[in-house]
């Protein structure tokens, strides 16, 4: 590992750490989303607080995370397997966030970001599994487990070559879902529409 990479790994868990749903929601004046709602830092928890436009803003900025050190290290020639390392080390902070005192959220959407340098084909891939599950299901972990253990066997179909570490960054995506496994098995797991359709019926209509 050179001195570059190393400090490429540090500089993307500390992009990582930035948590962008605490600081939009702080600017839309929103409670905190890991005090309200599903307690989760991310972009659907998001959608249930404030509506489209706040977690569409903290969707992108969490895609960016995970986006921005890999496209970086891509272009530069880091090896397939470092990049994976640097795509783990932007989700680790986004899990993990050193500024917001280690409470992050599940890292889906920094992950997606981390994989999108492989190739568009393949984040249309996720994408459109993600989308196709919580379809079905209405459930937007299930979602985004079934589209981690897709991962590495879309990018063994696409480019090969990075199938290990993208199963690494499978692997932690999976790991941080197990309370939502432990409530998807005891049948507590919330649907994605059902809080948005509460939250808009308590919410008084604006002029």
């Amino acid at each position: 590992m050179t001195p570059l990479v190393l400090m490429i790994i540090i500089g993307a868990y500390l992009l990582g750490s930035i948590s962008s749903a605490v600081l939009i929601c702080r600017l839309y004046g929103l409670p905190d989303p890991r005090d309200s709602g599903s307690g989760n830092p991310g972009a659907t928890n998001v959608l249930r607080l404030g509506g489209r436009g706040a977690a569409a803003s903290v969707l992108v900025c969490d895609i960016l995370k995970g986006m921005l050190p890999v496209w970086l290290s891509y272009f530069i020639g880091v090896n397939p397997f470092m990049l994976g390392v640097i795509g783990i080390a932007a989700c680790l902070g986004h899990i993990y966030p050193i500024f917001f005192h280690f409470r992050g959220g599940k890292g889906v959407a920094t992950a997606l970001g981390a994989l999108a340098p492989i190739g568009w084909d393949l984040s249309g891939l996720l994408i459109s599994t993600w989308l196709l599950t919580v379809m079905l299901s209405g459930y937007s972990s299930l979602g985004s487990m079934v589209t981690a253990l897709a991962a590495p066997l879309f990018t063994w179909w696409i480019k090969p070559e990075y199938t290990m570490p993208v199963a690494m960054l499978s692997c932690l995506i999976v790991f941080r879902h197990h309370d939502n496994v432990r409530r998807l098995l005891e049948g507590q797991e919330s649907k994605i529409w059902n809080k948005f359709q509460r939250r808009n019926k308590t919410t008084p209509p604006k002029d």
